[in-house]
Order: C-alpha cells, then sequence, then structure tokens
C-alpha cells in the first residue's frame, strides 16, 4: 500500500500543479493548449540545468561526502530554472494571444509542434544523442530522500506514515504541493485573484474598473508557464530518472481534462488528479503492485494484457470527458481577445 500511495503521489502531483497553471490561464482568459509543449521544455531544461551542475566543484563534494541539503538545494534551483524558461516560453502564446490576437487555440497548438522539434534539436547539439541525461549518477541517488538521509537506521521501522511521507520520496513533491495550496488561494481569497478571474469572465466590465485586462491576462499565461515549466522537469524528475527526449507521455493533455474534469476549481483538481495518477501508477506498475502485502501481484496475475493497463489512464481520461464535460462551466470569456471598443 505503501508503494501505491507513493507512486500516485510520483503521477499525480505534476498532472495537478500543470492543471492549476491550465486554470491560471484560462480564468485570465486565455486557452492555453500549450502545457504539454512547456512540460516539454520545463523537462529539457531542468534536466539541462542539473547537468551543468553536476560537475560544478560544490555539488560534486556534496554528492562525495553525501551533503543532502546541498544536493536538495540544486533540486529546488532546477525546478526555479524551469519555471522560469516555462513562463519565458509561455510569452510566445501570450504575445499572439493578446497583442496579435490570433487564434488562441492554433497558437497552443503551434508551440506543442515547435517544443519537441526545438528540444530535440538541442539535445542532438548538446549530447550528440536523442536523450539528454544525468552525467553520472541517477535521479534516485542524487535527490531521493530516504530514512537513511534523515539519520534512521536502515531497518529503522518508521510506522505506515513514516514509511509512506519520508522513505524514497522527493523533496519536489512536496514543494509543488505546497505551491498549489498557495496558488490556490491567491486565486481565490486575493485582490490579484478576483481581478485575473474578473477578466476571464467579463473583461469589458474588468476594464470599466481600472483593471488592465492585457496585463492581468498576461500574468495569468505567465504563471501558467511557469507553473508548466516547473511540472515538467518534476515528472521528468521523478518518472524518468532525470532525462529529456523531447516527450511527456502525453501529461499535458491529460492535465487539461483533469482541469475540466476538475470545473476549473483546485479542491476537484486535486481529487481528479489523484484518481488519474492512480491509473497512471497502475498502468506503468501494475506488475509489481502488492495491495494487501500478502506476495501476491493481483493485477499481473489475472491475465489482462499490459497493453490494456498502458492504456487505462487515456480510456479513462476518454469516459470522464464523455461523461462530465457537458456539465462543465469554463469562464466565459476565455478564448475570445480583448477588444476595447465592444460593450
Amino acid at each position: 500500500m505503501t508503494f501505491l500511495i507513493q507512486q500516485t503521489l510520483i503521477y499525480a502531483v505534476p498532472l495537478m500543479i500543470v492543471a492549476l497553471a491550465g486554470v491560471f490561464a484560462e480564468r485570465s482568459g486565455i486557452i492555453n493548449l500549450a502545457l504539454e509543449g512547456i512540460m516539454i521544455f520545463g523537462a529539457f531544461i531542468g534536466v539541462w540545468f542539473v547537468r551543468l551542475m553536476q560537475v560544478v566543484p560544490l555539488f560534486e563534494a556534496a554528492k562525495a561526502n553525501n551533503h543532502w541539503l546541498t544536493l536538495q538545494g540544486l533540486e529546488i534551483l532546477a525546478m526555479l530554472v524551469a519555471a522560469i524558461f516555462g513562463a519565458l516560453f509561455s510569452l510566445l502564446l501570450s504575445f499572439a494571444s493578446v497583442n496579435l490576437r490570433a487564434d488562441q487555440t492554433i497558437g497552443g497548438t503551434a508551440l506543442n509542434l515547435m517544443a519537441p522539434a526545438l528540444v530535440l534539436f538541442l539535445i542532438r547539439i548538446i549530447a550528440n544523442q536523442n536523450t539528454l541525461q544525468m552525467v553520472s549518477g541517477d535521479a534516485a541517488s542524487w535527490f531521493m530522500i530516504k530514512k537513511t538521509t534523515l539519520g534512521f537506521d536502515k531497518k529503522a521501522d518508521l510506522g505506515f506514515l513514516g514509511e509512506t511521507l519520508l522513505h524514497k520520496v522527493y523533496l519536489a513533491t512536496y514543494i509543488c504541493i505546497i505551491l498549489f495550496v498557495v496558488l490556490s488561494v491567491l486565486l481565490y481569497k486575493t485582490r490579484f485573484g478576483l481581478r485575473l478571474r474578473s477578466c476571464g469572465e467579463n473583461p469589458q466590465a474588468a476594464d470599466s474598473l481600472g483593471i488592465n485586462v492585457y496585463r492581468m491576462r498576461y500574468a495569468g499565461t505567465t504563471i501558467s508557464g511557469a507553473l508548466a515549466g516547473m511540472g515538467g522537469f518534476v515528472y521528468a524528475l521523478t518518472t524518468t530518472n532525470c532525462a529529456s527526449n523531447g516527450d511527456v507521455a502525453g501529461f499535458g493533455f491529460l492535465a487539461l481534462a483533469v482541469m475540466i474534469f476538475g470545473n476549473w476549481k483546485p479542491l476537484n483538481i486535486a481529487g481528479a488528479s489523484l484518481l488519474f495518477g492512480l491509473f497512471k501508477c497502475i498502468a506503468a506498475s501494475y506488475s509489481s503492485i502488492d495491495i494487501n502485502g500478502d506476495g501476491i501481484f493481483l493485477l499481473a496475475d489475472i491475465g489482462i494484457s499490459a497493453h490494456l493497463y498502458r492504456m487505462l489512464p487515456y480510456l479513462i481520461t476518454l469516459l470522464v470527458l464523455a461523461f462530465t464535460s457537458k456539465n462543465s462551466r469554463a469562464p466565459k470569456a476565455e478564448g475570445v481577445p480583448y477588444d476595447k471598443g465592444q460593450r
């Protein structure tokens, strides 16, 4: 059960933070279909930054001497760098949507097409191969927190909660959860959040009250890009062993489905992310999931094809959207370019 919860969180947390990225953009009135592309770009930037920092003497010494706090600092720095470049990449969508009043769906699709091509081109230049990996070691040996890291004996029993939350986990997971809570409060309980949401519901009314609609839409899309870039790196760190190959397994599109299923509300999105994360976990680890702790791997023994398990998250996405999308209420002005002269 501990393994199942940990793996579910590993898949759910990137979905959760990237779905919130979509909420920030769409609540401001911009449809951000480019979440997939921004995740791919953020994953590449984060992995490249870690790769560059691995040969810096400070971090080399920290790894050699097991200074885990310094290594966690590197992990946080990589998340920040991925967020910054994700925000910069999203400015392309902001400029096209706000300044040029281009079709936002086409703009997002263009970024989704450009990102993997650009990332693979840069990987070929940097590493002369199709996958960018760490210089030495792996994500677990550099960044994973274990009970021995925190000073406990290797054989110590920390109980169910201790084993689940403190052993074989990544700090990035908890940072994303905290960010999710803080930004949800920012969006729904602050003046900035109210102004942002008003621009996605009725931008003309917001403008009449002195709110700069263009600026708020830029802010929403930039925050969205930062979260998606960070989510891309967290995905690469926790699920692909800190490697980038121009692909994030459709997590950006899954995040859009989570956002719609969650009706653009953070609490609903958190629940939907856990649901989708669970099915993604089952798809990836069905052969090693021991539900009852009795040594019987039920999901592997019942004879269902591995291909069906891998399809499961996407089948669930289609079914959920088919039954819930009619009841979803999107922001009224999303996807509509703002015209000051229109009333």
